[in-house]
């Protein structure tokens, strides 16, 4: 049962709550110690002083990848099961059955699978993801126009003003788009409520899965202040390392320094450390942030001199970024290599196109021209990745305009009616020779 912070429980004994489940409302006042919904029964209530004037939300989908292979494959349900790929490649979500034995993500495989051998690995389905996520963030958008999307898998929400719409509280409102999300997408989310974005998003992390945590107005420096500051958003391994030497180890020991030291301290870090630390977020949920880049990359499972194979992926990858930018509707001005070599060093290489692209033929092969600069200076190097992708994006209206291509125009008009094949009869139904493996 959620309930608020032990300081609060008094003044939260006179409030209204609500049943998690069918958002029954509930006064503590004459249902007292209520346990359990008195319209479904269920034990799952949320009390709080401060819930229904509080209309910031941060919603944080649940080991997403892993929940929708969960979702599609119903025997995976009490299994461990790890997204990822190859020995030498990372995880990119572990389920939370994983997560218990201590996997997580960005960890190395060979060492996710040491931790848990039984785990099912299974390889990413972007497209798959991307679809459930855009049916999520479509479901977001009928409550509110105010829908900023942080990745695939994560949204700010601002629900202020929308009760005479809805006829309900943001609260209410969000209880009702989480079973939808779990009826409609099958999959659970987690959900942060407060007055600004940074405690919502701080929010949606303190009770996962399938959580939802208020912080309100009142309560906001009490419930900071135990924290550790690697809480505080941007706050990094070596930004802790800096604070620790100075014995800063908790919010609490931020909100006792003045905004000059820390300035004097941090220089401008010094100044998001104490805002934060106090709760203090003036930012505004902005519907109109945009991805900068859209890419692809790959991890091979041995090292690769051989530049027909670096090829060959470079084709594959560009295909992708292809097929994401046209889902996207965007294009890109610049194209960007990224290679890594054996020994981990990174190498990015870019080139601005006249006119912005999201064609896969083009994006290809200004990647392979980096390329082969690249193994022509260094004919001797192995790679561990290799990766694609565009920045500098634009809306595909602007995108491989012809009159301005210089770029042989048959290669582009068969690309896009291999495009129309797909959409008729699916995305391996045609390909070029160099997509086989």
């Amino acid at each position: 049962m959620a309930t608020p912070h032990p300081t609060l429980e008094s003044e939260a004994a006179s409030q209204t709550g609500l049943c998690r489940d069918c958002s029954t409302r509930i006064n503590p006042a004459k249902d007292n110690k209520i346990t359990r919904c008195p319209a479904c029964k269920s034990p799952r209530l949320l009390f709080h002083p401060e819930l229904f004037n509080l209309g910031i939300a941060h919603i944080d989908c649940d080991a997403f990848f892993a929940a929708i292979e969960k979702r599609d494959n119903p025997e995976l349900e009490d299994k461990p099961v790890i997204i990822g790929g190859g020995q030498r490649g990372v995880v990119s979500t572990a389920c939370y059955i994983a997560r218990i034995r201590g996997v997580n993500s960005a960890m190395p495989m060979f060492k996710a699978l040491k931790l848990c051998p039984d785990a099912i690995v299974i390889k990413p389905s972007m497209e798959k993801y991307a679809e459930a996520g855009y049916q999520i963030r479509d479901l977001m958008k009928e409550l509110t126009p105010l829908v900023q999307p942080i990745s695939i898998d994560e949204a700010f929400l601002d629900l202020r003003g929308t009760e005479k719409l809805h006829g309900l509280t943001p609260a209410e409102t969000i209880l009702n788009l989480v079973r939808n999300i779990r009826k409609t997408v099958g999959i659970t989310v987690s959900v942060g409520l407060s007055h600004n974005k940074f405690l919502a998003k701080l929010s949606s992390d303190l009770d996962k899965p399938n959580g939802f945590t208020v912080i309100g107005q009142s309560e906001t420096l009490d419930r900071l202040a135990p924290m550790p500051v690697s809480k505080i958003w941007g706050v990094g391994k070596a930004m802790q390392k800096k604070l620790s030497a100075n014995g800063v180890k908790t919010i609490a020991h931020l909100q006792q320094l003045d905004e000059a030291f820390l300035l004097k301290q941090y220089g401008n870090v010094g100044q998001h450390l104490f805002r934060l630390s106090r709760g203090l977020d003036d930012r505004v949920v902005s519907p109109n942030r945009e991805a900068k880049s859209i890419s692809s990359e790959t991890t091979f499972d041995k090292d690769i001199a051989d530049a027909d194979s670096l090829t060959k992926t470079l084709w594959q990858l560009s295909e992708k970024v292809s097929l994401r930018c046209k889902k996207a509707s965007k294009g890109g001005k610049t194209v960007v290599l990224k290679l890594k070599t054996g020994n981990f060093k990174s190498l990015t290489r870019n080139r601005t196109l006249p006119v912005p692209t999201c064609m896969a033929e083009r994006i290809f092969s200004t990647g392979k021209e980096l390329l082969n600069a690249e193994l022509q200076d260094n004919p001797r190097t192995a790679y561990r990745l290799i990766g694609i992708g565009v920045a500098g994006l634009v809306e595909a209206e602007f995108a491989d305009m012809p009159d301005l291509v210089s770029t042989d125009k048959r290669n582009l008009q068969a690309e896009l009616a291999m495009d129309k094949i797909r959409i008729k009869f699916g995305q391996e139904t045609i390909g070029k020779g160099r997509s086989l493996k």
